[in-house]
């Protein structure tokens, strides 16, 4: 039976989705938006993350081995990119990857906790069984298998461009000037993700393909030589 903290996880994907979408919605259509939906937006992914956190990590304490398991947790990295995000001037792209996170655990949600609630379970499978879900239950839960990998690896390219965006934010004045000390995030995602690893792994191969064209000069070629070992550097000290 789902929990009362249960329900606020979930209520906080649900504003998150909302809100994004109404967000995204202006954006596309080049109206102007309230930043009260992009504050609402990450506010419910702070509540979600916050209890996620809670519960992988227990009760914070204050000694660097916490601090280390802390900033290895990738719900943790999500957690402080969300409220850097919610501290800054909106960008409608940093959304995009919550948003997409916040669908699947909303469809879930729905599929396991919300729908046996109304909607009366299928026969059994087998005499004496326990019974089937929905029909429509069963749907959900299908739509939701084969499209998660697909969405993860929107959410891995997503942030690839993103990353820009935070890794050098003191280049931008309209962010705030803790960008930099998000840096070491993106290292921990890229040993603990597969989509990220693959989609760094199709970019990089695609922009080496294109810097060693014959027709380049050698310098484009040792700059991007010279720009793949500092990153390299960067995310084995990281």
């Amino acid at each position: 039976m789902a929990t009362t903290q249960h329900y606020l996880w979930a209520s906080g994907h649900f504003l998150l989705l909302l809100s994004s979408l109404r967000y995204f919605i202006a954006w596309v259509t080049f109206k102007s938006v309230s930043s009260w939906w992009y504050k609402a937006s990450f506010t419910g992914a702070l509540v979600s993350y916050a209890i996620v956190c809670q519960k992988s990590l227990g009760t914070p304490q204050p000694n660097a081995a916490f601090v280390r398991r802390a900033m290895l947790d990738e719900n943790v990295q999500y957690f402080l990119l969300a409220f850097f995000w919610w501290s800054s001037k909106p960008i409608a792209m940093t959304l995009l990857p919550y948003a997409i996170f916040s669908l699947f655990h909303a469809l879930t949600f729905t599929r396991t906790t919300l729908m046996p609630q109304f909607l009366a379970p299928g026969p059994p499978a087998s005499a004496g069984g326990p019974p089937t879900p929905h029909p429509i239950a069963k749907r959900l839960q299908a739509w939701v298998k084969a499209n998660y990998d697909t969405a993860m690896k929107v959410v891995a390219y997503t942030e690839l461009v993103i990353l820009p965006r935070l890794s050098w934010g003191r280049h931008f004045p309209e962010l705030s000037p803790l960008a930099d000390h998000f840096r070491p995030l993106p290292a921990p995602a890229y040993y603990q993700s597969a989509f990220t690893r693959e989609a760094i792994g199709a970019t990089t191969a695609r922009i080496d393909a294109f810097v060693r064209k014959p027709s380049n000069p050698p310098m484009v070629i040792q700059v991007w030589d010279r720009i793949q070992m500092l990153i390299g550097r960067w995310v084995g000290t990281t």
